[in-house]
């Protein structure tokens, strides 16, 4: 797997997810700096969001509530094995007008620009168990966007940008199955 396609994926996760998870995807991302530095990447133009930041939008949504979505992480190879995220982040963001166009930008292969810092505090971060599974709880009803990406066997890179759109209701739980 191309380098580019390691930072294809983790910029629309910050771009969903807002920079403060610049961490967390410097702790999966090899060659990612917690400044979201690429080290040894090709450099490449970073598509900028023509969307501006809906404040308005963002306030009126839940930060916290009562669902929870749970799923698995997972990716199937091209020889037909499926391997799994083993600790791996997964990122909760509210499907809105802004982060739809960093996932559409992000899934057809382009690099996007961070998200504005105030989203960060709309997007809630999971890790997976060694077999992939992830659970995140407090989650407010609403339409979200579930998106991850994962080592793969013997040094392959990193899996293509994984995302799925599910839609929770206060107090219930919802499965995904992220993979692809």
């Amino acid at each position: 797997m191309r380098q580019w396609q390691v930072v294809a994926g983790a910029l629309v996760m910050m771009g969903l997810a807002g920079c403060e998870s610049l961490q967390n995807m410097a702790d999966n991302f090899p060659g990612m700096s917690s400044e979201g530095a690429i080290e040894s990447a090709p450099q490449e133009a970073t598509v900028r969001r023509e969307v501006p930041f809906p404040a308005d939008t963002y306030a009126a949504l839940p930060k916290t509530g009562t669902a929870s979505i749970k799923g698995r992480l997972a990716y199937q190879l091209t020889s037909g094995q499926t391997v799994y995220g083993d600790h791996e982040k997964v990122s909760i963001a509210p499907a809105t007008e802004y982060s739809a166009e960093a996932a559409d930008k992000a899934l057809a292969g382009q690099r996007v620009e961070p998200a504005d810092p105030r989203a960060q505090a709309y997007t809630h971060m999971t890790t997976t168990d060694a077999n992939g599974y992830f659970t995140a709880t407090g989650i407010p009803a609403g339409t979200f966007y579930v998106a991850g990406t994962m080592a793969l066997p013997n040094g392959q890179g990193r899996s293509p940008f994984i995302l799925k759109q599910v839609r929770v209701k206060e107090g219930g739980s919802t499965s995904v199955d992220l993979s692809r």
